[in-house]
Order: structure tokens, then C-alpha cells, then sequence
């Protein structure tokens, strides 16, 4: 009777452990034929977005108001990254956006109609079905559509918009999106990262936080980096040395959410340097591991 009640007393335990490892992975369903161009297939509470999106300031910690339009500007971006942008400035909550949009996309053929309603994205998003937040949604499809980038990223350069076209069926309250296939070429090897969504999600209305978090995502082992170069990389406005005041508490936030959901985040500013600390995922520690198996060459 004892052992039954042990287990009895065990069973939510269980179910916990069991839901966490479904989370963990992959959607059912396997990759389309092979001619078939289709993103990676990655886990349900990840987001993947190309490292160029990420490392760049194309969707930059801008403050809310009325967006610069741009014409053919080349953003920042790091060393290996080239980015030409035509069109409204794009921010964190368009990357939300986008983000659930090629998640929706990824079990798909890429070219081909992803029908998704707008109650679907909301969720994935983490939003209320409100006639609010609808709208925003409508207005933020609508900048991701009308745009146009040039961008090299590692071997292969892409041209032509976020979304090649977007409309809605008024009988179903479907939205009817289409990505270029192209797209594919930003997800080779080590050219994308897995963001967690739940950390992310925990820093909604923080858009410094957010970039702050995408950005040290992709990278496996995180380098110093200046605080100027920082302010550039992002898209802020803000004057220098404004933006050291509130950079400081975007860390805090940052290391905050990820403490929350298991992520090991930690920094320290000393000087004009920000040294950032955190603990690789599975596929940065097996890059990493790769990386350091590779025979050095000698120094000339």
C-alpha cells in the first residue's frame, strides 16, 4: 500500500518531467522530399532566426512613435555581415512578429501559402485575441511586406523582402503569407540561432532587453564588446551616454528572465567594455567542441 501511495504521490512529478521532454522535442512529422525547399524543423519553445537578423541592427531597439524611412541605408552590422534596407525601420515587436510567422512557415514547402489566422499568431505570440492587438498585427505584416533587403551572410547573399506577399481571406480570417524560398540560403550550418521563446517572450516591452538577448544568443562564446559598439549595433538613437544609463538595467533584465528558465546569463562593465558570461546550448557547445577539435596552424 505504501509503494502505491509513493507512486500515487510521484505521479504529478512524472507528468511534469514527461510534458518538459515533449517540449523539448521536435514537432511530429518528417522533412519534405528532398527537392522540396523547406526550413530546419526546430522545437516547439524555440524561435530560429537567421544570425544576420540577430547580430545587426535591421530589427533595432528603437523607441515607439514614428518610424525613419530609409532608402537602400546600410545598417550596422558585424564584421561578415552586410545589410542594405529599403523601407519603414523594423523593431523588436516586428521581429515577434516574424519570428511566429517562421514558425508557423517552417513544416511547410517555403514559396508556397502558409494559411494562419490571425488568433493563431497572436498565440504564438503570447498575445490576447483583442481588436487592439489585431490591428498592431495587421500594421506590423503590412511593414514586413513592404520592404526590401540586400544581405550577405557568410557564403550566400539574399535579395528581395521579409515577405514576398500577405493578405487576408475575409471568409476564413485567414491570413494567406508567402516567404522566398531564398530565404533558405540564411539557415546553413551555424547561420542561424535557436532563441528561447519563453525568455524572450518574459521581455516583451523591453526592446533594448530583447536585442540585448538575440544578440548574446548567437553567439557560443560572447567576446568583449564596447559599449559604443553596442549603441551602434542595436539601431538606438539614443546619445551615448544615455544609452549607458539604461543599458545597464537592460543586462539586469536580461540575466533576470534568463535565470527564470534555466539560462545561464551573467555580465560586468568595466570601463567602456561589457564581458558577458553565459552557458552554451546544445548546439553551441557542439560547434564549440568541433571548433576546438580542428588542428590549429602554426604560426607564421
Amino acid at each position: 500500500m505504501k509503494k502505491l501511495n509513493d507512486l500515487l504521490a510521484r505521479i504529478p512529478e512524472m507528468q511534469a518531467r514527461a510534458k518538459q521532454r515533449a517540449e523539448r522535442e521536435p514537432l511530429p512529422g518528417k522533412p519534405l522530399p528532398k527537392n522540396v525547399v523547406q526550413l530546419p524543423l526546430w522545437p516547439e519553445p524555440v524561435r530560429a532566426v537567421p544570425n544576420g537578423f540577430l547580430r545587426s541592427a535591421l530589427f533595432g531597439a528603437i523607441r515607439k512613435g514614428r518610424r525613419r524611412f530609409v532608402k537602400g541605408e546600410q545598417l550596422a552590422a558585424l564584421d561578415g555581415i552586410e545589410i542594405h534596407y529599403t523601407g519603414e525601420r523594423l523593431d523588436q515587436g516586428d521581429l515577434d512578429v516574424y519570428e511566429s510567422v517562421l514558425h508557423a512557415v517552417r513544416l511547410q514547402e517555403l514559396g508556397s501559402q502558409c494559411r494562419v489566422t490571425s488568433y493563431a499568431l497572436l498565440k504564438l505570440m503570447g498575445k490576447t485575441d483583442t481588436g487592439k492587438n489585431r490591428a498592431t498585427l495587421l500594421t506590423r505584416i503590412e511593414r514586413l511586406r513592404a520592404n526590401a533587403i540586400r544581405m550577405k551572410q557568410g557564403r550566400y547573399s539574399f535579395i528581395g523582402g521579409l515577405v514576398d506577399e500577405a493578405y487576408k481571406d475575409e471568409e476564413t480570417q485567414e491570413w494567406v503569407i508567402v516567404l522566398n524560398p531564398k530565404l533558405r540560403a540564411l539557415y546553413g550550418a551555424d547561420q542561424f540561432t535557436q532563441i528561447e521563446w519563453t525568455v524572450r517572450h518574459e521581455l516583451d516591452g523591453k526592446p533594448l532587453a530583447q536585442w540585448l538577448h538575440g544578440f548574446y544568443a548567437s553567439h557560443a562564446k560572447p567576446f568583449p564588446m564596447k559599449v559604443e559598439t553596442l549603441l551602434r549595433l542595436c539601431g538606438s538613437e539614443s546619445e551615448l551616454r544615455r544609452y549607458r544609463q539604461t543599458l545597464g538595467d537592460a543586462l539586469d533584465a536580461v540575466a533576470e528572465a534568463s535565470a527564470a528558465h534555466g539560462e545561464g546569463f551573467s555580465y560586468e562593465i568595466r570601463g567602456d567594455l561589457v564581458h558577458v558570461e553565459k552557458r552554451a546550448s546544445g548546439p553551441q557547445r557542439r560547434h564549440l567542441a568541433k571548433k576546438a577539435s580542428k588542428p590549429r596552424k602554426p604560426r607564421a
